[in-house]
């Protein structure tokens, strides 16, 4: 399972991030692999006027407009993987490659165990 976070730097600048669903993103960590001062966790109504969907259902694909997405390193070596689809309780499975492929994120390593 793999959970979209949309999260915001400093200066209000929309990001995704995909992790692992049994642990918390070290934002001190992202900020520095995205070369910003410090990122947080968006408002809900922040994410879904990012993203296009309701907070639960957001996915990586097709958000409202394009946003940089971080992959977590680690989630490449699951040979597959469970991703919201665009709303509560719809999940895609897909092998993990094909969620570099489609996505092009910047791979990172920020991971804190929950």
């Amino acid at each position: 399972m793999v959970k979209t976070l949309v999260m915001q730097t400093e200066a209000g600048d929309p990001l995704i991030v995909l992790m692992h669903g049994d642990r918390k993103v070290s934002t001190r960590e992202l900020a520095r692999a995205a070369g910003v001062k410090r990122i947080f966790p968006c408002k809900p109504e922040d994410a879904e006027r990012h993203s296009g969907y309701m907070v639960g259902g957001v996915s990586p694909f097709g958000t409202r407009k394009p946003l940089p997405v971080y992959l977590e390193r680690s989630v490449l070596e699951l040979p597959r993987v469970y991703i919201n689809g665009g709303r509560r309780g719809y999940l895609v499975g897909m092998a993990s490659s094909e969620l570099q492929r489609v996505l092009a994120p910047v791979l990172v390593d920020v991971a804190l165990r929950e």
